[in-house]
C-alpha cells in the first residue's frame, strides 16, 4: 500500500506562505485578514473553524470569526463585504438553515470569496484544488484514467467536477440517489469520495491497484472520520490518504493560498 500523505507538500507551502506574508508586512504594510462567518453550533464546524484560525496565527494571517443567528447572517456579509481591512471572507458550511446556502454565499463579494463557492467566484474551491495537488505531487496521473467522485455536495463534490470536466477528464458522480455505487467504483482507477459518509467505501468496492482519495468529513462517536472503511486499509495494492494527513491539510493551505491572492490583487 501506498499512501498520499499531504503533510509533506502542505509543510512546504505554509512556510512559503509565512514568507509571503511577512513580505506584504514588510514591503507594503499589508496585513492580510479572513473573516469566517458560521451560523451552526456542530463540532466538525467548530473544529475547521480552529484549524483555520491557528493555521492563519502560524502564517501571520488575521482570522476573525464570526458565529451568528442566520437571519443576522445577510447584514454581517454585507458589512465584510464593504470593510476593506478584510481581504477574504467565507460562510462556514453548512449553515444552520440548509435551504438557503445558495442564497447566502452568492452574497459574499466575488473578489473576497475565497471559498470559492459563489457563482462570480474569482477563486477556485479549496479542497478540489487540494485534491489536484496532492495527486500531482505523488506524481499521479489523470490522463486515460477512469475517476469516481462520491459525493457532489458544494464544497468538494460539485466543483471538483467541474473542473475535472473542464479539463477534459474521464469523470464520473455518484450520490446519495445512486443505485449502482459499488459498480461504478469497481470501474475507476481512481475514486475521489466526499460524501461525509463513515464506510460507505468498503474493500470490495475497489478495483486492484485503484488510487483512493478520502476528502469526506463526518462525526461518529464525537471522532472525526472519513468515507472510508478501515477495512480498506488492509489492502495492500491500493494507493491511498492516510485516515489522518491526507487532503485535509491542503485544504488549508489552499483557503489561504486563495487568501493571500485576494490581498495582493486587492492592493
Amino acid at each position: 500500500m501506498k499512501l498520499l500523505s499531504g503533510q509533506d507538500l502542505a509543510s512546504d507551502i505554509k512556510q512559503r506562505q509565512a514568507k509571503e506574508v511577512l513580505s506584504l508586512r514588510q514591503t507594503h504594510n499589508l496585513t492580510p485578514k479572513l473573516a469566517i462567518a458560521q451560523t451552526k453550533d456542530d463540532p466538525v464546524i467548530n473544529t475547521y473553524v480552529r484549524l483555520k484560525k491557528g493555521y492563519g496565527s502560524d502564517i501571520g494571517i488575521s482570522v476573525d470569526s464570526y458565529f451568528v443567528n442566520q437571519d443576522e447572517l445577510r447584514e454581517l456579509l454585507e458589512e465584510l463585504n464593504g470593510d476593506s481591512s478584510v481581504n477574504g471572507v467565507i460562510v462556514q458550511l453548512p449553515l444552520a438553515d440548509t435551504t438557503q446556502t445558495d442564497e447566502i454565499i452568492n452574497l459574499v463579494a466575488p473578489e473576497k470569496d475565497v471559498d470559492g463557492l459563489g457563482q462570480r467566484a474569482r477563486f477556485q474551491p479549496a479542497t478540489p484544488m487540494a485534491i489536484l495537488w496532492l495527486l500531482a505531487h505523488h506524481s499521479i496521473s489523470l490522463e486515460g484514467k477512469k475517476i469516481l467522485i462520491v459525493g457532489r455536495g458544494k464544497l468538494v463534490g460539485a466543483p471538483l467536477e467541474r473542473l475535472l470536466k473542464n479539463s477534459g477528464v474521464n469523470v464520473s458522480v455518484a450520490n446519495q440517489t445512486t443505485s449502482d455505487l459499488k459498480q461504478l467504483a469497481q470501474d475507476a482507477d481512481i475514486v475521489v469520495t466526499a460524501a461525509g459518509s463513515p464506510g460507505i467505501i468498503t474493500p470490495q468496492m475497489l478495483k486492484k491497484d485503484a488510487v483512493i482519495v478520502d476528502a469526506g468529513v463526518a462525526s461518529e462517536d464525537g471522532k472525526t472520520v472519513g468515507d472510508v472503511a478501515p477495512e480498506v486499509y488492509q489492502r495492500d495494492d491500493l494507493t491511498i490518504t492516510p485516515s489522518k494527513g491526507g487532503v485535509g491539510p491542503l485544504t488549508v493551505c489552499a483557503l489561504f493560498e486563495n487568501v493571500l491572492q485576494a490581498t495582493k490583487s486587492g492592493n
